[in-house]
């Protein structure tokens, strides 16, 4: 349970680019998201059984004389499961107004007692990652990717750099992020449009599918399925797991402070 919880809260503060072209300002074009902006997530297992919520929430701040947003992503177990098994984490990312370029990350995390609390620091002109290991009192440099992502910063830079006019069923795009030690490359496939239902009404999504390890958690490399608004907000909708045993799944529950209009299908 403790790798499954991990993985959904992990997804409801992370979502997969389509662009590395981060040269464009944002203020020449319209951004998708603004100060004062949250979302909420509720999960559940097999459909049934509440595992727990998640939360984003969008801040003003600085960093080096620099204005950036600083966004807080909290995840926490709920009802039966956190009797068992006790999950409260904290992801924080700190990046660029204009180039949505990460400049700190923050990792604490409590997971049935397995915790951890890093502080990342980007050096994006040296291509370099400064490890702050708060729990164990060490620290590290690591080399990263030209333009490289932390794992919150990477659903914003979506949101304003997503084509979504030049998309074709079946593309597949790749995003280099930095994890705790680790550059990973994902992978994405677009499989395009679809009408759900959610607690708010019918909406027009894009529909997408990170490609992720097969093994002990998941059943294939093809397990994760992910859909976002087809409007100019971009929100996270739904994310679905299908697990080695079960499936787990987190939907949106509130938000608040959008910048733009959430747009619900009518029926006729």
């Amino acid at each position: 349970m403790k790798r499954i919880l991990l993985i959904i809260i992990t997804l409801c503060t992370m979502q997969l680019s389509f662009s590395q072209d981060i040269t464009t300002p944002i203020s020449s074009k319209e951004s998708s998201f603004g100060v004062g902006e949250w979302f909420k997530f509720k999960m559940s297992y097999s459909g049934f059984l509440k595992a727990g919520n998640a939360t984003l929430t969008v801040k003003d701040s600085k960093v080096n004389n620099k204005d950036v947003y600083h966004v807080v992503g909290k995840g926490w177990t709920t009802g039966m499961i956190k009797w068992f098994f006790k999950v409260k984490d904290r992801y924080e990312s700190y990046f660029d107004k204009q180039t949505i370029i990460p400049y700190r990350f923050i990792r604490n995390i409590d997971e049935g007692g397995h915790t951890k609390n890093l502080e990342i620091n980007f050096d994006q002109k040296a291509n370099k990652a400064y490890v702050n290991d708060k729990k164990h009192k060490t620290k590290s440099v690591y080399n990263t990717k030209p333009n490289i992502q932390d794992m919150v910063s990477t659903f914003y830079y979506l949101r304003n750099n997503l084509d979504t006019s030049n998309l074709k069923i079946g593309d597949e795009v790749m995003i280099d992020m930095f994890f705790d030690g680790e550059n990973y490359g994902f992978k994405l496939k677009y499989l395009g449009e679809e009408t759900i239902k959610t607690d708010f009404g019918k909406v027009k999504s894009l529909k997408f599918r990170p490609y992720v390890m097969a093994g002990r958690v998941f059943k294939e490399e093809e397990s994760l399925t992910l859909w976002v608004s087809k409007d100019k907000n971009k929100v996270p909708l739904r994310i679905k797991a299908d697990l080695a045993v079960g499936s787990l799944r987190a939907d949106l529950e509130a938000f608040k402070g959008l910048k733009h209009p959430f747009k619900i299908v009518v029926d006729n």
